[in-house]
């Protein structure tokens, strides 16, 4: 939203309220609008002015009244005193706004505008403004342990990279909006967390440590459902630890290389047959040696051994044959 077109509409992407992935957040009952306030260059000059002249007609008027005219000096020391009071006066409405903040205008408790031109701007005096940043702001979350889908308790952290979007909803929707961002984050990664098993026992089963960058999106659709009635937007959103709880962790670790040394193995196999198959091809296609079924079965289990083991081979030499 920019100060020129506060009614713009929201391009930021949003879940629809009350699905089962997002709760149903309230509806915000105040939106951002651009508060109306003048040049402060301008403000400053006419006060000092007034200022300069109050004083000059108070001065003016305190000899008149000395040398015995009270019914001039002493009007003209009462309007030069409340020309320079107004003037100090006027001077309050001056704000200076730097870039990435922004002021929220109230006057007697309503709420007026929001003022996101920087440099100095003068707004009615009797208003309060109240700063609010405007900047991106990072947040990491502590390390939490939480059950996953499988019921493993895992560890996992999270960083989010957030922005105040609305300064209305972020002063008047919650109580603090930075609390609020940090507690609803906690929440949102927890929720993930228990939604999905650390590691998929399927081709099309999602895990946290498989597919990082769906869940991150999911949560970061579930931050912005969870935070969008404090005017905040998420974004970017990414896990920054994620590992077995020490209790189960070398546990897990083993089953993982277990996995790994099946898995080696099976390729290991898968070759050697490949290999195997293609040399009795090659010598049936030579026909340099002549095997019946049961030399080939034999040639077929030392080249398995060769090639399977996981140590180097001891040749053994016949000086027989093969049938004694």
């Amino acid at each position: 939203m920019t100060p020129d077109a506060p009614d713009a509409p929201d391009t930021t992407t949003t879940p629809a309220a009350g699905t089962a992935d997002t709760p149903d957040m309230p509806a915000p009952r105040v939106r951002e609008a651009h508060a109306h306030s003048v040049p402060g260059g301008l403000a400053l000059l006419l006060t000092c002015l007034g200022a300069l002249l109050g004083l000059g007609v108070t001065v003016i008027g305190i000899p008149v009244t000395a040398t015995g005219s009270p019914g001039l000096g002493v009007p003209t020391i009462v309007v030069g005193g409340l020309l320079f009071l107004g003037s100090v006066f006027l001077m309050t409405g001056l704000n200076m706004v730097a870039p990435g903040e922004a002021r929220v205008v109230q006057f007697f408790g309503r709420y007026t505008g929001t003022i996101r031109d920087d440099g100095l701007r003068w707004v009615n005096p009797l208003t309060t403004r109240a700063k609010i940043s405007t900047r991106v702001r990072n947040h990491e979350t502590a390390v939490l342990k939480v059950n996953d889908a499988d019921g493993n308790p895992i560890e996992l952290a999270a960083v989010i990279v957030w922005q105040v979007e609305d300064t209305a909803q972020a002063s008047f929707e919650v109580d603090d909006f930075i609390e609020f961002v940090g507690t609803q984050t906690e929440s949102a990664v927890r929720h993930i967390a228990i939604e999905y098993p650390y590691d998929a026992h399927g081709a099309d089963q999602l895990s946290l440590r498989g597919d990082a960058e769906e869940i991150t999106e999911k949560l970061a659709v579930e931050l912005t459902a969870r935070v969008r009635a404090a005017g905040v937007r998420i974004i970017e959103s990414r896990f920054t630890h994620l590992a077995y709880a020490p209790e189960i962790a070398s546990a897990m670790l083993q089953r993982q290389q277990a996995g790994a040394v099946v898995a080696a193995r099976e390729t290991i196999v898968e070759g050697a047959c490949g290999m195997v198959e293609a040399a009795l091809e090659r010598i049936a296609e030579l026909e340099a040696v002549e095997f019946d079924e049961e030399r080939k079965a034999a040639m077929v289990s030392n080249l398995l051994v060769v090639l399977c083991g996981d140590r180097a081979p001891q040749p053994v030499l016949n000086t027989g044959s093969l049938y004694q």
